[in-house]
């Protein structure tokens, strides 16, 4: 054989058994949620993003595939998943032995992680942040025009058919807006709050007063904080400690037209309560994206206050705004086969004071 021939022959093989190695270096992933979510969360290019970087099966992983195919994932060492995603539990996880990496396209882990899966070794990742972006633009808005009142001009002319007087709003000039816990959403809103002539008050308990001042907002007490404040913004979770801590008491003491807002969960809020004190005090404004039961049941008086605004559990990622879930873990499947930090990942210390809490089943 020539030379050249020889020299041709060795390089295609050096080629293809690089081509080969590379290909066994490259983890198996999958993307286990439903269609409707996957199709929310994972745009083409973050698929075309992730098929690069992790060998991929043909097909979409739902949940009724993954009951039928339980040996599905057992190579499978990355899922990729979403809302209505499969729970990792003792069961899922004797499934895929592999597994050392959850990357979820959404907020909460509550209904999929299970401090078995960390016990294990299973790392999680949540897109809780860029779900936090649009919530804190949602809280934002309905602040500042809760603090121009808009909510009642809107509703009384409505009803009333004609322009309508009222007492003159705070404004947005040296107003109070007080933050009720301050998670991820409400550090996001912080900032964004900072480009307007506003103060910041909060109620934290897990805060010190330092990281209170490095975030610019005075820490206070939750009666304080219903006292003082002329918009006041709920970010607490939903824990079994944190259910029903916003009483009708706490929404007594509001300043004369005051508006809450919430974006959390229902239940944080004694929405029995609530309504006594929105019917008591119609000068008060209620914006709730969220209610409890959710949605409210039907006949209730929710609907009939006219100072409580209700809006569908829209705040969170819609449409488009899920993209930007699926993007932030793609970014974090580059670090992860980087071997870099992970910069969001959630252990089971994260997990237990915070929406991420493992929900019994």
């Amino acid at each position: 054989m020539a030379g050249g021939q020889s020299h041709a022959l060795h390089t295609r093989k050096a080629i293809i058994k690089m081509i080969s190695q590379t290909a066994k270096q490259k983890p198996r992933g999958a993307f286990c949620l439903g269609q409707r979510e996957f199709d929310w969360i994972y745009g083409p290019d973050e698929r075309r993003d992730i098929a690069e970087l992790v060998m991929l099966p043909d097909g979409l992983y739902t949940p009724e595939f993954l009951k039928k195919n339980r040996d599905a994932l057992a190579e499978t060492e990355v899922i990729l998943s979403g809302w209505g995603g499969p729970r990792i539990d003792e069961h899922f996880l004797a499934a895929a032995p592999s597994l050392k990496l959850v990357l979820y396209g959404a907020g909460s882990l509550s209904g999929i992680a299970t401090y078995s899966a960390w016990e294990r070794g299973v790392r999680f990742c949540s897109a809780a942040y860029a779900n936090s972006i649009p919530v804190a633009e949602y809280s934002l808005a309905a602040i500042l025009l809760g603090l121009k009142h808009v909510w009642h001009h809107a509703t009384a002319i409505k009803g009333q058919k004609r322009w309508t007087d009222h007492y003159p709003p705070p404004g947005a000039y040296h107003s109070v807006v007080g933050l009720a816990s301050l998670g991820l959403i409400a550090r996001i809103l912080i900032d964004k709050l900072k480009s307007f002539d506003l103060r910041v008050i909060a109620y934290d308990p897990f805060v010190s007063p330092e990281e209170a001042r490095e975030l610019g907002v005075e820490l206070v007490g939750l009666r304080d904080l219903f006292t003082r404040s002329d918009a006041i913004s709920v970010h607490t979770p939903l824990l079994q400690e944190t259910r029903g801590m916003i009483t009708g008491e706490l929404l007594s003491l509001m300043k004369k037209g005051a508006t809450l807002i919430n974006t959390s969960r229902g239940a944080v809020i004694n929405e029995v309560e609530l309504l006594d004190i929105a019917a008591q005090r119609p000068d008060l404004q209620f914006v709730l994206d969220v209610t409890d039961p959710e949605p409210p049941i039907p006949g209730s008086r929710i609907f009939d206050l006219p100072n409580v605004i209700l809006t569908p559990h829209i705040a969170g990622s819609m449409d488009r705004e899920c993209q930007r879930m699926g993007r932030l873990m793609v970014d974090e499947l580059r670090r992860y086969l980087a071997g870099e930090p992970l910069r969001h990942e959630i252990t089971a210390k994260i997990a237990s004071h915070s929406i991420h809490r493992p929900v019994a089943v």
